[in-house]
């Protein structure tokens, strides 16, 4: 067992909800909160579009979309679903026959937008088609692109407005007793998101899909993120995340685990307590820091390492992780292992010997997880 256990005072509420499954995978109900991304390739180039699911699914997510604007694209979607390693969500804006064509292509999961998909009419056809394949659907209303009626009741896009939307399309669903679905309040602007899904949480047990759209580029959109995500997770609202960055899907993925991994709510691979340096550092924090994280992108098991530069703070934080090196003086620091300091290490061959220890007790940690499920 890790060192860095779930304890009772960190333990987050988790709002009710009931489970739908997105492919193999299930949303709400208590399920893991799960971590979605998105393609930004053309998707009619299958092969550099299963190249980034795959890159995804490696980095951890669990779910991917894929946006199918035109025909082209939902005839590759087909290959694309055939290849991928996790489910695939297919984004659906505009003509509601990309969402039939997408649902017979295999995807797991049909994201429509609300305020341009069309008629009712069409939506039910969407939704004869899920249904038909064995598909879920997610209701996705973007505080961009609400339905004009909308937007002259309430005069600009807002959380009243937004919520509205999403609740006059889930009558739909429920109309055409269609329960296997999701729903998301997306927008830019933080203080707008976080209390449209606050307001949408307490309106429906529906799953609820998190994200702040279009965040911004990697430091921005993650800063937006984790404050809008951090607070409605905080507050038990969320079931599945994806973080909308300008940048590679594999970093949208990592910020996702990390926001979950600060808040306890979903543990993996490893999470490294390291201190910003200053004049007292026995070695270079910044550079070891950049290197570990690079050569320990392979670990999945869920383990905690500290890497402090001096005896102020480091042997306190290495009492709580699994693995821990403190620097010290004359070129060398102390290695903890299992919270307890265990040898002196040289910082010249610190990195190796760290990486060597961790994958040490990343297979004994992984091996007692084993051990303790085969005994339930």
């Amino acid at each position: 067992m890790s060192i860095n256990h779930i304890r009772p005072w960190r333990n987050v509420y988790r709002r009710e909800s009931r489970q739908i499954m997105v492919g193999d995978v299930p949303v709400g109900g208590g399920a893991p909160i799960t971590v979605q991304t998105m393609t930004n390739t053309m998707t009619t180039d299958v092969a550099a579009t299963v190249a980034q699911v795959q890159a995804a699914a490696e980095a951890g997510a669990d779910i991917v979309r894929v946006s199918v604007p035109d025909e082209g694209s939902a005839r590759a979607l087909k290959d694309i679903v055939r290849e991928s390693p996790v489910p695939i969500v297919a984004d659906i804006h505009f003509h509601y026959r990309r969402g039939i064509e997408a649902a017979e292509a295999g995807a797991a999961c049909l994201r429509i937008n609300p305020g341009n998909i069309g008629s009712e009419d069409r939506v039910r056809e969407v939704i004869a088609a899920a249904r038909d394949n064995g598909c879920s659907m997610r209701i996705g209303v973007n505080a961009g692109s609400l339905e004009k009626h909308l937007l002259e009741k309430y005069g600009e896009p807002c959380p009243d407005a937004m919520v509205e939307s999403g609740l006059d399309h889930m009558r739909i669903l429920q109309d055409n007793d269609f329960h296997e679905f999701k729903i998301s309040v997306k927008a830019s602007d933080v203080f707008m998101a976080t209390a449209a899904y606050q307001q949408l949480a307490e309106a429906t047990d529906a799953p609820i899909h998190l994200g702040i759209t279009e965040a911004g580029g990697l430091t921005t959109g993650t800063v937006k993120s984790a404050i809008g995500l951090g607070n409605l997770l905080w507050m038990g609202i969320g079931d599945t995340v994806r973080v909308s960055l300008s940048a590679d899907p594999v970093e949208e993925v990592k910020v996702g685990y990390e926001i979950l991994k600060a808040l306890g709510l979903r543990h993996r691979g490893v999470n490294i307590i390291s201190c910003p340096s200053c004049a007292r550092q026995g070695f270079d924090v910044i550079k070891t820091v950049e290197i570990l994280e690079k050569r320990l992108e392979h670990i999945k098991t869920s383990m905690s390492l500290s890497i402090i530069g001096c005896v102020v703070n480091g042997p306190g934080e290495a009492l709580m992780t699994d693995v821990g090196f403190t620097g010290g003086g004359a070129g060398s620091g102390m290695v903890y292992l299992a919270g307890k300091a265990s040898h002196k290490m040289s910082n010249e061959q610190m990195i190796d010997h760290i990486v060597e220890e961790v994958e040490k007790r990343a297979e004994a940690i992984g091996a007692d997880q084993v051990e303790a499920e085969a005994a339930e």
